[in-house]
């Protein structure tokens, strides 16, 4: 198949499943670009869509444009197309992200067309999971999805979680009492007849129940405010939490991140594991080094989700994809 055959009613198809991506209070940062005489895709930050108090090193907003880099892959291979990606292609331009050039002489990746049917199935889940394990087998495919992305995954151990859960509830309390960060969360949450209509941020009826007991992390999106009629129910007491790491700490490591993420997530839900964020404790760089597990952890830790088996999480809003995509000549 010719790479010029991709028209523009394609182009636009391919952009809809990649920003099916989760990103942070999905502020969903990031903007497209394919131009038609080149045959290749650009990916940009857009930096109206930062979130300045909980994320100012835009750490957070690099890892959501690379999970959506992660989708368009996806879409693209299983459309029948290798691809050749670049990160942070241009020095000068540090906006520009990434480059994905479809390649028509090689054959697509076949691991990731297979992760296609995920892309739309793939929610956030605030809600209890099961007190049931995640099978060896499952952890090592999620382990080598993270691996094929340069990134590593790991569970937390027993040991550790004590940890990393005390870091959790610390780095909440610390944000509950920071104007700053509260203003982020107030600018990314919709509420009443405002989530209903809302193409971004986070809908009130995704929050998920309050934690009445249990100790696995979730955030509570509600904050200082009060939801009318929001659930309480009791979590898991051993939550499975992973860290994925990278050896630096550099806008490209962040990038690399946000594929592995996607990626993870995408095998995740093939094998029916929900799953959702806890990163509150990597909002605060005081908090952020001690997440590392001191006897196995090597790197900085980038990321932290929690796993599990329960009810899925509703699909959150996007934005139409005429407002992120321009196609040039």
């Amino acid at each position: 198949m010719s790479v010029r055959s991709i028209d523009r009613h394609q182009v636009a198809a391919l952009v809809a499943d990649a920003v099916m991506a989760p990103s942070m209070h999905n502020a969903q940062p990031w903007r497209f670009r394919y131009a038609c005489g080149e045959a290749v895709f650009r990916l940009y930050a857009d930096p109206q869509r930062r979130i300045p108090h909980s994320d100012p090193s835009d750490r957070g907003l690099h890892i959501g444009c690379g999970t959506a880099l992660l989708n368009l892959r996806v879409a693209l291979a299983h459309a029948g197309w290798a691809a050749d990606t670049e990160l942070l292609p241009e020095p000068g331009d540090p906006g520009l992200l990434a480059t994905v050039r479809p390649v028509p002489d090689r054959p697509p990746d076949d691991g990731l067309a297979g992760l296609h049917p995920a892309i739309r199935s793939r929610h956030t889940s605030r809600h209890p999971f099961a007190d049931l394990e995640v099978p060896r087998t499952v952890r090592d495919e999620l382990g080598d999805a993270a691996r094929q992305e340069g990134v590593r995954l790991e569970f937390v151990s027993a040991q550790h979680l004590e940890t990393v859960l005390t870091l959790i509830r610390d780095a909440e309390t610390y944000t509950f009492m920071d104007a700053g960060r509260d203003a982020d969360t107030s600018r990314w949450t919709r509420f009443g007849d405002e989530a209903g209509a809302a193409e971004d941020g986070v809908p009130d009826y995704a929050f998920g129940p309050r934690r009445r007991g249990g100790r696995a992390p979730v955030r509570d999106l509600a904050g200082r405010r009060v939801l009318a009629g929001q659930d309480v129910a009791d979590f898991e007491e051993t939550p499975h939490l992973v860290l994925l790491s990278t050896s630096g700490d550099r806008p490209v490591d962040w990038l690399r991140t946000g594929q592995a993420v996607e990626r993870v997530l995408l095998v995740a839900t093939v094998h029916g594991l929900r799953a959702s964020f806890a990163t509150q404790a990597l909002e605060w760089p005081d908090l952020r080094w001690a997440l590392r597990d001191p006897v196995t952890g090597t790197g900085h830790v980038q990321l932290v989700l929690r796993f599990g088996y329960g009810a899925p999480g509703p699909a959150t809003p996007r934005r139409a994809v005429h407002e992120v995509l321009d196609i040039q000549p």
